[in-house]
């Protein structure tokens, strides 16, 4: 992973400094809330709905084990014992003090994190594939090119002040882990007839109000190309960008409004005008950024004991069978930790938690972890054999939920129970959800299905492209949830459609249910997902579960 180096840190040291002062003039009162709230922002502090919130960028989801125990010793030290993870990629601390923010800052900065760019108009946070280096379907590894990104947009001088945030997705994989289609700017690596890797670009996806797939403007651009080509997608849209009108401020309008020809002329001009200053220099720097994310020294060692313990244990072999994935090294497995356990926020992790992650990682996992954007922690580098011992460290510490993919694996965004914009709770619907489904012992026979949850139209918890979306409204002062089936975040990216009228708070757990129920009466096979079914069969028979059954129960 990258290492910062002196101006790196330098950098770092010196926003903290400057930032120490603003927050001092704000507690002496020399700025007011108004005054201080753009200078907050820029570094990633929120007010939120009852207290401070400081986000903290994990770039790319990589982190390793000295920096993740650094981010446990954050949350006992200044917060209340645990951090909340993110579908971006990065770690929300819920109740810091003001006065404490520089002080959380400067021990981000002792292990080369910051919150520079988590909130404001600029380009945020460079989320990438979770399984990036590891995956045995990947082209190559995504990381280097989005460090690249991370530096040139970090404090790029044009890009401080945009109509509104801009998010960029990198994979290195043909399959989409990274939901690139939802993001103002996804880039795909593909490769040419000559074998060459380079990307497909999509501009003016998103999700909030109005939800829209990206639309390809580049099929193939040479590697070479990419940080030219970036600046003059976003250069384009910096002017273009409506700065009337917030809510359609968004890349993803000022595409739907000019055209996906129109903004493709453009943006094809003025890279001709940016390219000549591109003297690769900037491939000079990806050279050297890539130097940092060479492969760990693989070991090569005999795998019986992993197959004895999945023949020998129920549970080690049902967890084997849902939370891992396939390593492109012989002999290794990428190990996806579920800290969604029945019951819990979706998203949280406590600072033991996060202390015996970090120690997973240094001892079986090469030192590296990342976090993916649906909520979990990843151990991308783990030797089968010594997957038994990690299990059972996990299950000791209460993480070892056999559940990734399926129906209690749920993304949430923190909803009214912490954030001033959300209109609904999230964290208990989908606490009643996963509890509901763990009664039921049905989720497994269910098979893969990713239920996504927002408290608000601003759709930080994806609800859109979630197989099962649920968003909650407030419909005069009562909380109601309205339902979407067929949403998809994969390289098949699709927007999920209304079932129809919302459901109330007690009402929207069995609403799921059924929808479940019925998809499991629908299929053709085991094999047949839901997603597939409901490609297959189309909303009606759904509707007729949801409210044919709910008219009944009020009939009766």
């Amino acid at each position: 992973m990258y290492h910062y180096n002196d101006f790196d840190a330098a950098f770092v040291r010196e926003r903290v400094a400057q930032f120490r002062a603003q927050v001092n003039r704000r507690i002496d009162g020399s700025l007011t809330e108004d005054e201080f709230r753009p200078l907050r922002l820029m570094n990633g502090l929120y007010l939120q709905l009852h207290a401070y919130m400081l986000r903290v960028a994990v770039p790319y989801g990589t982190l390793n084990p000295a920096q993740m125990r650094q981010l446990a010793y954050i949350a006992d030290r200044w917060d209340k014992g645990y951090g909340h993870f993110t579908t971006r990629q990065n770690i929300q601390y819920n109740w810091p003090k003001l006065a404490d923010v520089p002080n959380i800052l400067d021990a981000l900065a002792d292990v080369g994190m910051h919150a520079i760019q988590t909130s404001g108009n600029t380009i945020r946070n460079v989320t990438a594939d979770h399984f990036a280096g590891a995956a045995a379907d990947e082209i190559a590894d995504p990381r280097p090119v989005a460090e690249l990104l991370r530096q040139w947009s970090t404090d790029h001088p044009e890009f401080q002040f945009l109509p509104r945030k801009f998010k960029i997705a990198i994979t290195g994989s043909p399959n989409d882990r990274a939901v690139t289609r939802a993001h103002d700017i996804g880039l795909r690596m593909v490769l040419n007839d000559a074998g060459e890797p380079g990307f497909e670009v999509i501009v003016g996806g998103g999700l909030g109000r109005t939800p829209m797939i990206g639309k390809v403007i580049r099929d193939f651009l040479p590697q070479a190309d990419l940080l030219p080509y970036v600046e003059a997608v976003v250069s384009v849209w910096n002017l273009l960008g409506r700065r009337d009108n917030k809510y359609k401020a968004r890349i993803k309008i000022t595409v739907h409004e000019h055209g996906i020809e129109e903004i493709s002329r453009l943006v094809e001009d003025r890279f001709a005008e940016l390219r000549p200053a591109f003297s690769g220099v900037d491939q000079d720097l990806l050279a050297e950024i890539e130097q940092h994310f060479q492969p760990p020294a693989f070991t090569i060692k005999p795998v019986d004991g992993y197959e004895a313990a999945r023949a020998a244990n129920p549970a080690f072999r049902s967890w084997t069978d849902t939370n891992l994935a396939q390593h492109k090294a012989p002999g290794y497995a990428i190990v996806s930790v579920s800290i969604k356990a029945h019951g819990q926020t979706p998203g949280d992790a406590t600072s033991e938690q996060m202390r015996m992650l970090a120690d997973l990682a240094e001892v079986f996992g090469h030192g590296e972890l990342r976090i993916s954007h649906e909520q979990n922690v990843i151990l991308p580098h783990v030797h089968k054999s010594d997957l038994p011992e990690v299990y059972a460290r996990l299950r000791d510490a209460g993480l070892a939920t056999a559940n990734i993919g399926l129906a209690s694996d749920i993304i949430a965004c923190p909803g009214m129970d912490y954030c001033a914009l959300a209109t609904a709770r999230s964290i208990p619907i989908a606490q009643e959800i996963a509890t509901r489904f763990d009664e039921l012992k049905l989720e497994h026979e269910v098979g893969p299905l990713k239920i996504k949850i927002s408290g608000c139209i601003n759709a930080c918890g994806h609800h859109h492209v979630g197989h099962i979306g649920i968003l909650g409204l407030d419909r005069a002062g009562v909380e109601n949830y309205q339902i979407t089936l067929g949403g998809d975040g994969t390289e098949d990216a699709a927007i999920g459609t209304k079932t129809g009228p919302g459901f109330s708070a007690d009402e929207i757990v069995p609403a799921i249910e059924r929808i479940v129920r019925a998809y499991v009466a629908l299929r053709e096979s085991p094999e047949e997902t839901f997603l597939q079914a409901f490609r297959r069969v189309g909303m009606t028979p759904f509707k007729s579960a949801l409210y044919e059954a709910e008219e009944k129960a009020d009939a009766a």
